[in-house]
Order: C-alpha cells, then structure tokens, then sequence
C-alpha cells in the first residue's frame, strides 16, 4: 500500500481537492501538494491530521480493507454521504446536537 495513492483514493472518494484537504487537516495546501511533487510521506503528525479529516484513526487508515468491515444499512450510507458535504463547522454542531440526545 502506498500512503500516498490511500490518500488520493480516500480524497477522491470523498469528492474533496488537494484544497479541501487541506482546509479540513489543518495543513497547508502546499505541504500536500509538496508531497506528490517529490514523492515523500507526510509525517506521522500529518497523517494524523490527514486521519481525522477523514474521520477514521490512523490504524484504521493502514488496515488493509478486507480487514476493517462494517456493514451499512442504505439510511446510515444516506446519512454519511450527507454529513461528508457538510463544512467542518456544521459537523461540529451536528455532532454537538446528536451527543445531547
């Protein structure tokens, strides 16, 4: 696995640019993108960073996917795919409201 192409494929799936990554990490666009030019890993801060804007751990980023399973009924897939569009301060209020109930 590369850390790199995980990373691609996991921004794509999501539909985000190098730009929306990075406003979601907390990184700068030109230290992704600095990745890609010269073909290095992030550190392991970064990938951290990378991991919660994706919302997962960063074991769960290095699982491979036949390991990490989990089964979606078709409203929990509806509900993600909307909670993903939303900016990072609407998920925080969301969260917010859902921990209160």
């Amino acid at each position: 696995m590369k850390i790199l192409d995980k990373i691609t494929a996991m921004r794509e799936e999501r539909g985000w640019t190098e730009y929306r990554l990075a406003e979601e990490s907390g990184l700068t666009q030109s230290t992704i993108s600095s990745w890609y030019r010269n073909n290095t890993y992030p550190s392991i801060p970064s990938l951290e960073k990378i991991c919660t804007a994706f919302g997962i751990s960063l074991s769960q980023f290095f699982l491979e996917d036949k390991e990490f399973t989990i089964t979606l009924d078709n409203t929990q897939i509806e509900f993600l795919k909307s909670f993903d569009k939303l900016e990072k301060e609407q998920k925080n209020r969301l969260l917010q409201f859902l921990q209160s109930l």
